[in-house]
């Protein structure tokens, strides 16, 4: 990327990123929980969330590496020469990071598939383990969390709580249970890297986090689906296998190639969001958020287009006050800055 391009980079507006974000993000729910929730002309029956993980996630590592060389961001790697070749290299941290960022990537597609289980319930409980985690690293590495952070994420806490309230408790099935423990587990090591590493403003750091971290996140998260396919183990095992080697050929595979692309623009905006040098406690309650309003949103238009379940009243509560915690978020820095500078 030239030094243009970096500066018109850094020049763009937060909310300008958690626009496209959320505009990404709202097709990327609708068309996984369509695939999943409609049948499949061929099948007759509709893909489970385990079925559409495989070929989601090659289109996503196929489309990254293909951003990464052509956007150049590959040269802000570390590398290892290979003959007359520059291969990126990680380092420590970053293969670390890779790792968490694997578990994540295998979890999120996954959370929109359960059956019983509304997009914005889990959503809601995913997002709020991250914003619980996300003051606990600024403090653990000594960055000041500012009151504005403080109320967002008591926000957040309260529209979990709503939604907690509305359900009567968790009442997950084992599987999700699983996917949400993994999702955090991925989630904290990912952002205790990031922290260290990169949240210094520096957009060469950003670009060289970015193309380290899914060098190793992207190929690991697709070997860990064809490990449990090849181990002949339980259903899962014969879901992946359908996902690995049938759904190329099926009418699905246009859709799991849409998952995949959106995943990709996510997978970009959402570095520029969370590298941003202020403290996690506002980066994240600020992508966590919109990604969880998309997940409404999209909720909300497939039960008007396809008359899939719309979601709950509390839900939907939940939803507001998390807009309203992405405007505080918004408007209290520019508001602080106005009155220091007055």
């Amino acid at each position: 990327m030239s030094g243009a391009s970096a500066a018109r980079l850094a020049r763009f507006p937060m909310e300008g990123w958690v626009l496209v974000y959320f505009l990404s993000y709202l097709p990327n729910v609708m068309i996984t929980r369509a695939v999943t929730g409609l049948a499949d002309p061929v099948l007759g029956r509709p893909l489970t969330g385990l079925e559409t993980l495989p070929a989601s996630l090659i289109v996503n590592m196929l489309l990254t590496y293909g951003f990464i060389w052509l956007s150049g961001w590959h040269r802000d790697a570390h590398a290892v020469m290979v003959g007359r070749w520059r291969i990126p290299c990680p380092t420590r941290w970053t293969l670390l990071s890779g790792l968490g960022t694997a578990a994540i990537l295998f979890t999120v597609p996954l959370s929109l598939t359960f059956k019983g289980v509304s997009i914005p319930f889990i959503q809601l409980i995913m997002r709020g383990d991250i914003l619980i985690i996300a003051p606990l690293v600024d403090m653990v590495f000594g960055r000041r969390v500012r009151w504005f952070s403080w109320v967002a994420l008591g926000m957040v806490a309260v529209a979990l709580v709503v939604t907690l309230t509305d359900r009567g408790g968790l009442k997950l099935p084992p599987l999700a249970i699983f996917t949400v423990v993994v999702y955090t587990l991925g989630y904290f090591t990912r952002l205790a890297v990031m922290t260290r590493i990169g949240k210094n403003g520096d957009d060469a750091t950003m670009r060289r986090y970015f193309v380290e971290e899914k060098m190793i996140a992207l190929p690991a998260s697709v070997a860990m689906l064809a490990a449990v396919s090849a181990s002949g183990l339980g259903g899962q095992s014969g879901e992946l296998s359908v996902g690995f080697l049938q759904v190329w050929s099926l009418p699905a595979i246009w859709p799991l190639i849409g998952i995949g692309a959106t995943l990709t623009v996510i997978s970009v905006v959402a570095i520029i969001i969370l590298m941003d040098p202020r403290e996690n406690a506002y980066c994240v309650p600020l992508e966590r958020a919109a990604s969880l309003v998309a997940g409404v949103g999209g909720a909300m238009l497939l039960a008007w287009m396809w008359g899939m379940k719309m979601p709950r009243p509390a839900e939907l509560t939940g939803a507001a006050i998390l807009i309203a915690a992405i405007v505080l978020l918004s408007v209290a820095p520019r508001l602080g800055g106005r009155l220091r500078r007055a």
